[in-house]
């Protein structure tokens, strides 16, 4: 559980702080290898990186490479956050007489940091060159033109409509346990719930008897069975919108 909540919790973090880690990147590779003043400044400062690849790149350039940046966060801190988590747990960070032992902590994290740095450099190395990736006129440094899917594929699609379909799995559960529990409870000769008052009842009642997990009862399956439709749902839209518009110009 400690490699899990370490890794969502550093990937919850990485949605706010990857445009910065873009900016970071695009600053760090200006003028690479190249004398002061003998280079054009694409990029003056923090501020003003975001404003030139925000204009020129566009607003979503700001968050370029945040798949693998998501992916890494997850792997190095989940890694580097929950073994040091199993070692306290497991005691190894405490002397004989029960005293925390800075050495010994010193060296669990050591070990945990390495550890998942050397794993999660394979990701970020393909983070470094997404992020670095830009119009022309702001390139720079070594553009690597790294392309999952070609323009307009189906592919591209189906694998936004799998993103989409977790997310709403994630949003729609704990009012899908809570419908559930309303059509199922009894009632008494008035139709009136024996158990439920109504909606705002049955999710407070849930979320203090059950807690938050208790909100997302049957969360696998309902991801195979509101997930594929989600997919399969945005998949045909898009490509009945391709046709459409391909054979009505």
């Amino acid at each position: 559980m400690d490699f899990l909540m370490s890794g969502l919790a550093a990937c919850g973090a990485c949605l706010f702080t990857n445009p910065l880690e873009v900016v970071k990147t695009r600053m760090q590779l200006q003028g690479e290898l190249q004398a002061p003043g003998t280079y054009r400044r694409h990029y003056r400062n923090v501020f003003h990186a975001f404003i030139t690849i925000g204009k020129v790149d566009g607003l979503a350039a700001l968050q370029k490479g945040l798949a693998p940046a998501l992916l890494y966060q997850f792997l190095m801190n989940g890694i580097r956050l929950g073994t040091y988590g199993l070692a306290e747990a497991g005691g190894c960070l405490h002397t004989a007489e029960g005293t925390l032992s800075p050495v010994r902590s010193a060296a669990a994290g050591a070990l945990a940091g390495v550890m998942g740095a050397y794993l999660g450099s394979p990701i970020y190395m393909v983070k470094t060159h997404l992020q670095a990736q830009a119009a022309t006129e702001i390139a720079v440094g070594h553009q690597y033109n790294h392309q999952i899917f070609p323009p307009h594929s189906w592919k591209v699609a189906l694998v936004a409509a799998m993103v989409s379909g977790i997310a709403v799995v994630l949003a729609m559960t704990p009012f899908d346990v809570v419908s559930t529990r309303l059509y199922n409870q009894p009632t008494d000769a008035r139709g009136k719930g024996l158990m439920y008052r109504g909606l705002l009842d049955a999710l407070l009642q849930t979320a203090r008897i059950e807690g938050i997990w208790g909100m997302y009862k049957g969360i696998g399956a309902s991801y195979f069975r509101l997930g594929p439709h989600t997919i399969l749902s945005l998949f045909f839209w898009d490509q009945l919108r391709t046709l459409y518009y391909t054979y009505t110009k």
